[in-house]
């Protein structure tokens, strides 16, 4: 791959979880920096950070649909109220463990839901996501 994204956020509760997908993210070197947090409400704050006088807008975010306090659905409507320069383009894709259909058809009619793909996280299923929305731009 000649040129990487930027940035990769996770998304999900569960530490070990984040350890093992962003260890998967790392190995793929498809990415310059990969930002692993626990919650919606962390990775809103991140959203709304500034890194060297610029908001982070990562390029691509998996996000997981069953959390404490504000789960995946929750943190979208948050994620929509951002402005437009802390959201940029980044593209969204569930990572779950859910399996029930209901949520994958909600993601399905959210236009800004690229993708829904059941954990684990393996490097053929992110570089398929990288392909298929990143690919032209490298």
């Amino acid at each position: 791959m000649k040129q990487k994204l930027n940035c990769i956020l996770l998304i999900d509760d569960d530490e070990a979880t984040n350890y093992l997908n962003k260890m998967v993210v790392d190995k793929s070197g498809c990415t310059e920096k990969c930002i692993a947090v626990e919650s919606g409400f962390d990775a809103l704050e991140y959203l709304k950070s500034k890194e060297d006088g610029e908001y982070p807008q990562p390029d691509l975010i998996f996000l997981d649909i069953n959390m404490p306090a504000m789960n995946g659905w929750e943190f979208l409507l948050e994620y929509e109220k951002l402005e437009a320069c802390q959201q940029g383009h980044i593209v969204v894709v569930m990572l779950t463990t859910s399996l029930n259909p209901d949520d994958e058809e909600k993601a399905n009619s959210l236009g800004y839901i690229e993708g829904f793909m059941s954990k684990p996280l393996t490097i053929p299923k992110l570089m398929s996501v990288v392909e298929k929305y990143f690919l032209s731009r490298m």
